[in-house]
């Protein structure tokens, strides 16, 4: 017969065990996520960069990289599949900095880049791949310090080419949306708190680098949560005009990436 607190140890023993398990099968399928090759022949896939982070795991003890996975590109590909005629992967892949598979995708996905690490071989090799016609949107960082982190990477990858404001004259805010206004697309968490930003990141920014050509090569959304706001798609308290715009966004840069 066991006692209360027994019964209580069992619990928690339980619970351990659960929990265990539970981390066992997202690992296997955050390795088969990671590893694996794309799911089906497509003409698109959201790809994410799987890359180093400064300070280790982000929420729920996954890499920063994997945040808003796989709810954020499944909603996503669901509106590209509806709102496009793009033939996209129902299922989203990911690839890092050194792998062959790189140069088979055009548009790369990196979020949480506030946290970032690039070494000098991964920026050599991001910097082939956007040379080369790659595209690079990178999204869900705030504020001056995470700026900083960030720019302390992309400088290895262009050391020589300016970070700009991103005009809304430029056509990648014209591909299928116009996108004149500039709307602060805020995460979930900001938007229970009442506001649109986080830390010191009161103004939302479209910032980019070019080409020589004048071609956009990677388009930042900083002080922004758009992958927030692909996942929360059919959350009943995140406000649909953000998941609407974020959609909206993320289809112009897929198609640029896919025609310049």
């Amino acid at each position: 017969m066991f006692t209360r607190r027994g019964m209580r140890v069992l619990g928690l023993l339980a619970g351990v065990a659960a929990a265990g398990l539970c981390a066992v099968a997202w690992s296997q399928q955050a390795q088969t996520f990671l590893y694996g090759t794309a799911p089906e022949a497509s003409e698109f896939h959201f790809t994410r960069l799987a890359y180093q982070s400064r300070n280790g795991a982000g929420f729920g003890r996954r890499g920063r990289w994997l945040t808003d996975w796989p709810e954020a590109e499944q909603h996503l590909l669901g509106g590209v599949d509806r709102l496009t005629r793009i033939d996209a992967g129902e299922q989203g892949v990911a690839v890092s900095l050194t792998d062959e598979e790189l140069f088979d995708y055009p548009w790369l996905y990196a979020v949480e880049v506030g946290y970032w690490y690039l070494d000098e071989n991964e920026a050599a090799r991001l910097r082939d791949y956007l040379l080369r016609g790659g595209f690079l949107m990178v999204d869900d960082f705030h504020g001056s310090r995470e700026w900083a982190s960030f720019m302390d990477s992309m400088q290895r990858v262009f050391p020589d080419r300016p970070v700009v404001e991103i005009e809304v004259t430029d056509p990648v805010m014209h591909v299928l949306y116009d996108l004149n206004e500039r709307v602060q697309v805020p995460g979930l968490g900001a938007v229970m708190s009442g506001v649109t930003y986080e830390r010191d990141g009161n103004v939302p920014h479209w910032r980019g680098i070019y080409d020589d050509r004048g071609r956009l090569m990677v388009a930042m959304n900083f002080n922004m949560d758009l992958g927030d706001a692909w996942e929360h798609a059919d959350t009943p308290w995140y406000p649909e005009q953000y998941t609407a715009l974020a959609y909206r966004f993320a289809i112009n840069y897929i198609l640029y990436s896919m025609t310049h």
